[in-house]
């Protein structure tokens, strides 16, 4: 069998020296739930001779609470590791998998098949050259199914394995292999797959699986482990150009400079000229260091710590790279998204977006469209939902280094992060930059923000306001207002009703809409502080990462959050445009603190109870803050 050692136990030296020449396939199994992922590499595992004689003895049997009978062994345990999966019986995490045969080394990634763990498919997917996607032959292609073929191709990967499991229960017939396998050829035809290998198998009992099935005399194709060994993959990232994205600028002392990383692609040799990507610094290797001694070339998947003959600037989030065959760097661009969270993805709100090793602001600024997973249909939308696929405009606060992922995986992908909580929200494959971006620069000025508020003898200012409908923004900010005019200060308001008359009347009050509120609000807010202005701006601004959108685009110490804390109760009985009283019942959608959350601020610089003082009062404080922190006398 292919799973044997060719060399003996005792030739160690020639054994080791076959193991590090063997190629490595990185796999997946996905598809729908409950299609047999985990009792399928189980299996692989157990039939090579693959597992320890412990790992067989801390596994359950088939006959467990729940199960078929007590006769055999339970192998998706082997995968299934934590209490919650082997509690449920379903996958959840993405479990990996190391092994060897004979002709080739393997890692495989076991990935969970509910719609709810869509991401941690995407984890296990984003590194793998094939994918093995299973489908019971009893319930044939499932939604689910059709997620994880577009998401797989969509990740770059180029060779598939149909495995057509739970064959033992439609008693092996072929009518029932070939319908599946040439429905499923139609389906995938659009996904740009370079090969798809239909197998008929049984998971539980090994048909097919290591060695050709009895039950099975009519498939003359090869079984899963034969095909895993032999296939083909994609020519070598070698043959693509040079990236090493920088992750540290090393310097133990004043005599060494290197820049740490991990080459993403390409091949790189002492002497080989160099660029930097983001300023176009030319230089060449004058080493390359690694932990265990200098090299006189390396290539991708190394780490190493390359040593330039000149002195460049190239921190963290930059990238060296090959002269004659250069990456983009702009700040907007076009991807793929796929949502992971919860909360819905809306164009104008504020992310994070994280490459291999640069962390910049971003938004989304249009949605273009959304991916209908089982017709490919693209498909208006104006937010992405957990799961969803969409293609978006993204814009960056800075410039970034990529190529397109369809060229190379490891530098055209991104995570967005939440502001808020930090956690991963979505992934996205580039595709291309915005020629927008080559048309729009800066446009140098001779009268800057300083010297604009040196003439009106003031720092400037963004007084933010926040707080739930008629919890006395508006009133506290207009009583500031009048308190700043009379000391000279040149000040303006903007505030929420006014701005949606005339910039902002277009919005609803959707969750995207507010979204978009808040960012021209902000926007506007930049401006007039570069003008010198101390602006007022009152605004229910009900989610925090808006708030910390506007925070961000303000220069240090400008922007100064200011909670106008009111109870709900007391917001409702003042209830100055009744409104609470439509809301409550039902007649207006949306209402903050209602039928939609406010996001109250956690490290406000002022924090004003209302119920407590008049407006006048408060004004006076904030007066006070004002001068105590900016002199502003």
């Amino acid at each position: 069998m292919s799973y044997l050692q060719s060399v003996p136990p005792h030739d160690l030296g020639a054994h080791l020296a076959e193991h590090d020449s063997k190629t490595v396939l990185r796999f997946i199994t996905c598809g729908s739930v409950d299609d047999g992922k985990s009792t399928l590499i189980g299996r692989l595992l157990f039939d090579a001779k693959l597992i320890f004689e412990d790992q067989l003895t801390n596994l359950g049997r088939v006959g467990s609470p729940g199960t078929a009978n007590g006769e055999e062994i339970d192998l998706a345990l082997l995968l299934d590791g934590l209490e919650a999966e082997r509690e449920q019986g379903i996958t959840i995490d993405v479990a990996y998998r190391y092994f060897a045969t004979s002709k080739r080394k393997f890692i495989v990634a076991d990935t969970p098949g509910h719609e709810e763990y869509t991401r941690n498919m995407v984890t296990g997917a984003s590194t793998a050259d094939l994918a093995v996607i299973l489908i019971d032959s009893r319930q044939g292609i499932l939604p689910q199914t059709r997620r994880h073929s577009y998401i797989a191709s969509l990740l770059g990967i180029r060779h598939l394995v149909l495995a057509v499991n739970k064959f033992d229960l439609v008693e092996f017939r072929q009518s029932v292999f070939d319908e599946i396998a040439r429905d499923y050829r139609a389906f995938a035809k659009k996904l740009g797959f370079v090969s798809i290998q239909s197998i008929p198998i049984s998971a539980r009992f090994g048909d097919n699986v290591i060695s050709a099935s009895q039950n099975t005399p009519w498939y003359k194709g090869p079984a899963l482990l034969e095909y895993l060994e032999t296939v083909q993959l994609d020519p070598p990232a070698a043959e693509r150009p040079f990236r090493l994205p920088v992750q540290l600028v090393m310097r133990p002392h004043a005599d060494f400079r290197g820049y740490a990383g991990q080459i993403a692609s390409g091949r790189i040799s002492v002497g080989d000229p160099v660029v930097v990507a983001k300023s176009g610094q030319h230089s060449s290797v004058e080493a390359i260091v690694t932990f265990d001694g200098n090299l006189p070339t390396a290539a991708e998947g190394e780490a190493v710590t390359l040593v330039l003959a000149d002195e460049v600037d190239a921190s963290r989030g930059n990238m060296l790279v090959a002269p004659a065959a250069r990456p983009f760097v702009a700040d907007q661009f076009q991807a793929h998204v796929i949502w992971f969270d919860a909360s819905p993805m809306l164009p104008g709100r504020g992310y994070i977006l994280r490459t291999e090793t640069d962390s910049v602001s971003a938004t989304v600024t249009a949605l273009k469209h959304q991916v209908n997973i089982n017709s490919f249909a693209r498909e208006a939308a104006k937010s992405l939902q957990m799961n969803e696929v969409g293609v978006c405009n993204i814009s960056t606060q800075a410039p970034i280094v990529f190529d397109a992922y369809k060229d190379n995986r490891a530098t055209g992908n991104f995570v967005f992060v939440d502001r808020a909580t930090n956690a991963t929200v979505g992934a996205g494959m580039i595709d291309f930059p915005l020629r927008r971006a080559d048309n729009v620069h800066w446009q140098a000025t001779d009268v800057n923000k300083a010297a604009r508020s040196a003439m009106k003898s003031q720092r400037p200012a963004v007084l933010w306001f926040t707080g739930l409908s008629g919890s006395g923004k508006s009133t506290i900010a207009n009583a500031l207002d009048r308190l700043l005019h009379a000391r000279g200060k040149h000040t303006y308001m903007l505030d929420g009703d006014n701005v949606r008359h005339g910039l902002n009347r277009d919005l609803g009050f959707t969750e995207a809409d507010r979204v978009e509120n808040i960012r021209r609000v902000a926007e506007v807010a930049k401006l007039m502080a570069d003008a010198g202005l101390i602006v007022l701006v009152s605004f229910i601004s009900p989610f925090r990462g808006e708030r910390q959108m506007a925070r961000e685009l303000m220069e240090e110490c400008e922007f100064i959050e200011i909670f106008v804390d009111t109870p709900l109760e007391e917001c409702a009985r003042r209830d100055p445009k009744g409104l609470y009283e439509k809301a409550l019942a039902g007649k207006i959608a949306n209402f903050t603190g209602v039928s939609s959350p406010y996001e109250a601020p956690e490290n406000p610089e002022l924090h004003l109870k209302t119920v407590e003082e008049d407006p006048t009062t408060l004004a006076l404080k904030i007066e006070a803050f004002l001068d105590g922190q900016r002199g502003d006398r």
